[in-house]
């Protein structure tokens, strides 16, 4: 695929899972565990994102999502384009390690 024709992309992941029996906090821990091992960065509490390299990809993250749901709670996702995500502004605070500027020319995905 040429450069010109890579679509990247981030795929955001917005969760609130309930914690208040002991089945519940290993779900919630089982559900965060595999975000960051399927290459989720934390963006703020409950709100973790990765990037994704066009349709099929994105395609391909959402079924594997679809396979780890925890039982109960509430777990969306969005889609949108790495110029919207360099577009966000943050408010209040300071950008994390992570989200240092990184352009769609610099990444490397493994």
């Amino acid at each position: 695929m040429s450069k010109e024709t890579r679509r990247f992309m981030r795929l955001l992941v917005f969760f609130d899972l309930p914690t208040l029996t002991r089945a519940e906090k290993r779900a919630y821990t089982l559900f965060r565990r595999f975000l960051l091992q399927d290459g989720y960065d934390m963006i703020q509490w409950s709100v973790y994102g990765r990037v994704v390299n066009g349709f099929d990809d994105m395609e391909t993250h959402i079924k594997r999502l679809s396979a780890n749901l925890p039982p109960e709670g509430s777990v969306r996702c969005l889609q949108i384009s790495e110029k919207q995500f360099a577009q966000m502004k943050l408010l209040v605070g300071l950008p994390k390690i992570q989200e240092k500027k990184v352009n769609a020319a610099q990444l490397l995905l493994l």
